[in-house]
């Protein structure tokens, strides 16, 4: 089985226009649209620890719809996509389920793939989480679940998400957690990949939840030095892949969590940006993800791994058929079947996230 004989499910894409919606770095973009310079030469006065996470800012400057991502999928068959939040910054406490129409209200379906999930911004720790959620499956029928900002890294030089490092672990975010189980929607697990044993923890205590572990747990650093510290050398790149791997056993120990091949690409995982308009060659990708896929194929097994794009965030090192070829190329030639493409590149998705292809 080829990809190209797969009615693909993208799992993972983001949406944004920072120029007319309130996104965190809406500012930056507004302020960039008519600076004299190039972009690139711009962001060279921002702090390191954002220019290691974009890798190339021109994607986060400049509006990413539906027809902008019909043209990234060159190559692929993309039949329907998952829509992940991408911070929003609307005031109010119901402010986060205007993404959540603004994505509705998109052109997908037209001549771009569909949408058939929705993924929403919501903080179970924060007053109001329940209202929140109503208020997204109000706004949209294809709500599906939630992300959480909560990805945190100890080095202070890696971009962090929140301000405190236990959000998966606190009070207030576990008793709200419920709410999900309550509505039958998944929580996309987001984070740097030494808060995975919190993941499991999380995974323990809500067995009737649905987990989606996205991007292997985001190993910052693992091909190369990122922050002030992280992956300074190669021995020090072997013990994070080692803790990794343990971690990753961990997780996926707890049956109701669901691994996303996808983001592996993100610059912070310590990538070397190729020249813009260039990409990094598929086998030079394989030499570095194939020993994470392996490893959560052999965990994860391939009913439990769903493939995203992450586009645009990985876009700066690669293209979606250049992703999505490496990760199909290391799966079949671990599991040595090409047929369990479709249900890592598709049908698991489906299930997931209860998508009608109808």
């Amino acid at each position: 089985m080829n990809l190209t004989d797969i009615p693909i499910i993208d799992a993972h894409i983001h949406q944004w226009d920072p120029l007319s919606t309130p996104r965190d770095f809406s500012g930056l973009a507004r302020l960039f649209k008519y600076l004299p310079v190039p972009i690139g030469v711009a962001m060279k006065v921002a702090p390191q620890r954002d220019r290691e996470f974009v890798g190339d800012p021109t994607p986060y400057m400049h509006p990413y719809l539906p027809a902008d991502y019909r043209t990234d999928t060159a190559g692929l068959t993309v039949r329907t996509i998952a829509h992940i939040e991408v911070e929003w910054t609307g005031t109010g406490p119901l402010a986060k389920a205007d993404e959540t129409r603004w994505v509705a209200s998109l052109p997908f379906g037209v001549d771009t793939p569909a949408l058939g999930a929705v993924l929403a911004s919501a903080d179970p720790a924060a007053p109001g989480f329940a209202a929140l959620l109503d208020a997204h499956a109000s706004a949209s029928s294809l709500l599906r679940g939630i992300r959480t900002m909560v990805a945190h890294h100890p080095d202070p030089g890696i971009r962090s998400f929140t301000g405190t490092p236990g959000d998966l672990t606190a009070n207030a975010f576990l008793e709200g957690f419920a709410e999900l189980a309550e509505r039958e929607l998944s929580f996309e697990a987001w984070v740097y990949s030494h808060q995975l044993p919190d993941v499991a923890a999380l995974a323990a205590r809500y067995p009737e939840v649905t987990i989606v572990l996205d991007h292997l747990g985001t190993p910052a650093g693992i091909f190369g030095p990122v922050g002030k510290h992280t992956g300074a050398n190669p021995g020090h790149r072997r013990e994070l892949f080692l803790r990794w791997r343990e971690d990753i056993a961990a997780v996926a120990a707890q049956p109701n969590v669901v691994a996303k091949v996808s983001g592996l690409m993100m610059p912070i995982l310590g990538h070397k940006v190729p020249p813009r308009g260039s990409a990094t060659p598929v086998p030079e990708l394989l030499d570095r993800i194939g020993p994470l896929l392996t490893h959560a194929v052999d965990c994860f097994g391939v009913d439990r791994l769903v493939w995203g794009s992450n586009f645009p965030v990985d876009k700066p090192i690669t293209t979606i058929a250049g992703s999505a070829q490496a990760v199909a190329t290391a799966i079949t030639a671990h599991v040595g079947d090409s047929g369990c493409l479709d249900q890592v590149f598709r049908a698991n998705a489906q299930r997931v996230y209860r998508i009608d292809e109808s």
